[in-house]
């Protein structure tokens, strides 16, 4: 998904900063850290599993009804239930959770990251939960058939993603939007030609929409992971004995057919 965000939303940085405040999902409860388990592992909040995501970035976190769901929630939600705590989720703008800034305030984020060496400097990452490569997506008028064809027309995506930087790789001069619902409307209501961006976000975007066209795919190799602060081994490690289980037990597997209509590589 993202590389850096150049515009910052003072509203989602505002979430990070005051976590417990503007969290999504949770209901009330204490902000003093809980006390160690057998494993080592803390909790920002006690009895609480607290979560940094950017929403809305559908299929992965969005808000249906009230609450924040999606195919990084569902991984979310069973996180929380191994280490028997409450899920709580936080609304973070995506440069504090590429940063790392948003974990002073969460225990991890989650929310379709692609993991990077930069990155990795700055914190530490799951094993991955996805493989999530690139596409490029028009408008059936638009002509386009290829990644060259672009050039001239108006490309969208989303800013700070990997998608904007193969777009600007390309010599593609694109119009970028802060979040993926924006790029998406943009892409249904004509005002833009196409649109580049992860497969999986897009491709759920225009599934059932015959205006719309799914034009060239870009295996580019980015993997998903859930980032940690940096030496939190503990946390780590119950973060990846949960991906562990759900992998073997084909939970993870029934959330990609979920949300993406079939399973993903």
């Amino acid at each position: 998904m993202q590389i850096s965000r150049s515009v910052l939303s003072g509203t989602k940085m505002a979430a990070v900063l005051a976590a417990g405040a503007l969290a999504l999902t949770a209901c009330g409860g204490s902000s003093t850290p809980a006390a160690s388990s057998d494993s080592g592992l803390k909790l920002i909040n006690a009895g609480k599993f607290t979560v940094c995501s950017d929403v809305p970035y559908e299929p992965f976190e969005f808000q249906k009804d009230g609450k924040i769901v999606g195919f990084d929630m569902d991984i979310a939600a069973e996180i929380a239930k191994d280490v028997k705590a409450e899920l709580n989720v936080v609304d973070s703008s995506f440069e504090a959770i590429e940063t790392g800034t948003a974990l002073t305030g969460c225990d991890v984020s989650i929310s379709s990251i692609s993991i990077t060496d930069v990155r990795k400097s700055v914190m530490d990452f799951s094993t991955p939960y996805l493989d999530d490569d690139l596409t490029l997506v028009a408008t059936s008028s638009s002509g386009i058939t290829n990644i060259d064809g672009a050039k001239g027309k108006k490309v969208g995506v989303q800013q700070a993603t990997t998608g904007a930087q193969y777009a600007k790789d390309k010599g593609i001069d694109a119009q970028q939007f802060e979040d993926s619902g924006l790029l998406v409307q943009a892409l249904k209501a004509g005002t833009i030609d196409a649109a580049v961006g992860n497969q999986s976000v897009l491709g759920y975007a225009i599934k059932d929409d015959s205006n719309l066209k799914r034009v060239e795919d870009y295996a580019t190799g980015e993997k998903l992971g859930i980032s940690i602060k940096k030496g939190n081994t503990a946390m780590a490690d119950a973060v990846n004995a949960t991906l562990k289980r759900i992998t073997d037990d084909g939970s993870l597997k029934k959330f990609e057919t979920t949300w993406f209509g079939e399973a993903t590589k």
